[in-house]
């Protein structure tokens, strides 16, 4: 995308709204702007939109429409699925144990700190190769008696590396240990199936395929409990209490159904970009490492590390020449400490401070990587100096 000049290349921070999606949502701000929860006609016509946007979600899914919960992005439903979970099991037997990855979205490493330090749950974490890369081996290896719930990031929004999802999701159900993943980043590029990948819990947010911002799903199997972190009026099965943000669910469930159609189309696009960029910065950049899985990686992310830079100066000067990227995570934009993922994956501070995250999207066009690809090696000499 480009405005006024500037491109846009942080499609992993947000994505714009897809024009279709704006007018699937629009009926329902005044038309059709009943209380599902009324009995009336007003109230049955909004019921009816929930309902099939429910069965829409789930569909693109491979799940039961009984099994989704509306949220209000993928934050929430990582919150719900971690904390419900644990404290669910810890009623049911006891479990005190709680085992997730060393570069979680903070919506799962905040959440399970949260739960160590006020809640009494112990806080394991499992270990990641020089990708972030979790093997599944390894969590075989840490499963307990007393583990209460796993949590692996389904592709990681920093460094872009996919997880093994199936295969930790069958460790875990041999175990009869619940798993959650957080999907928020892997929704909008791989196939999405509950089923396959054998997971408990599976949280999305819409705004990062191109949806509203504030409303997001979580997948719950069938027979599994959660105690619920918000109550009030029993809406969504009694786990999310709240009225239904009825036009946002209808914009979440039509932008989920058109990322998971046309998948193998876009994701050859998107890789020949990636490609390029990755290419590009590491043939023209002396003292720069990718970030991440080189080939099990979203195929729309790029991320880089450069020996001596700061990665926030460095963003502001492309910026300034015209460039919207990230330094790893939008939420940790501004903050003057390395990523944990980084020094997670093995980075010293030196270099885990000079991170850089590209990542293309639906407007991007061969045009924009090379255009970007010209400026920043000057940048990076520039904020090295």
């Amino acid at each position: 995308m480009e405005q006024n000049g500037s491109i846009y290349l942080d499609y992993a921070a947000t994505t714009p709204l897809d024009s279709e999606v704006l007018d699937a949502m629009l009926p329902y701000f005044r038309e059709n702007f009943g209380n599902p929860s009324s009995i009336h006609r007003f109230g049955q016509r909004a019921e009816a939109a929930l309902e099939q946007a429910r069965e829409t979600v789930a569909t693109a899914l491979n799940a039961r429409a009984s099994e989704i919960l509306f949220t209000s992005g993928g934050t929430e439903g990582d919150n719900l699925a971690l904390r419900g979970a644990a404290l669910a099991m810890r009623k049911k037997n006891g479990a005190q144990r709680i085992l997730i990855s060393p570069v979680e979205h903070h919506a799962v490493l905040h959440t399970a700190q949260q739960l160590a330090s006020d809640y009494d749950f112990k806080l394991d974490f499992l270990p990641v190769d020089r990708y972030g890369q979790v093997d599944p081996e390894d969590v075989e290896a840490s499963l307990r008696a007393d583990t209460a719930v796993v949590s692996v990031v389904y592709a990681n929004n920093e460094i872009g590396t996919i997880n093994p999802i199936a295969e930790i999701g069958k460790v875990c159900r041999q175990r009869n240990v619940p798993f959650h993943t957080d999907a928020v980043q892997a929704a909008a590029h791989l196939k999405m199936d509950v089923e396959a990948d054998q997971v408990n819990f599976l949280a999305v947010g819409a705004h990062k395929f191109y949806g509203p911002k504030g409303v997001g799903a979580l997948y719950v199997r069938r027979g599994m409990k959660i105690l619920p972190t918000q109550t009030g009026g029993g809406q969504e099965n009694g786990f999310r209490a709240g009225t239904q943000n009825i036009p946002y669910i209808i914009g979440l469930a039509e932008s989920l159904r058109k990322a998971q159609l046309g998948l193998d189309a876009r994701r050859e696009y998107f890789t020949q970009l990636r490609d390029r960029i990755i290419a590009g910065v590491t043939a023209s950049i002396p003292r720069a490492n990718l970030t991440g899985h080189p080939t099990q990686r979203l195929p729309n992310h790029a991320s880089f590390v450069f020996e001596g830079v700061d990665g926030n100066a460095l963003l502001m000067m492309l910026d300034l020449e015209g460039f919207a990227c990230s330094s790893g995570s939008a939420c940790r934009v501004g903050t003057p400490k390395p990523s944990e993922v980084l020094l997670a994956a093995g980075y010293s501070k030196n270099w885990a401070l000079g991170s850089l995250r590209i990542t293309v999207g639906h407007d991007s066009t061969p045009e924009h990587v090379e255009r970007f690809l010209d400026v920043l090696p000057r940048l990076v000499e520039k904020a090295r100096s």
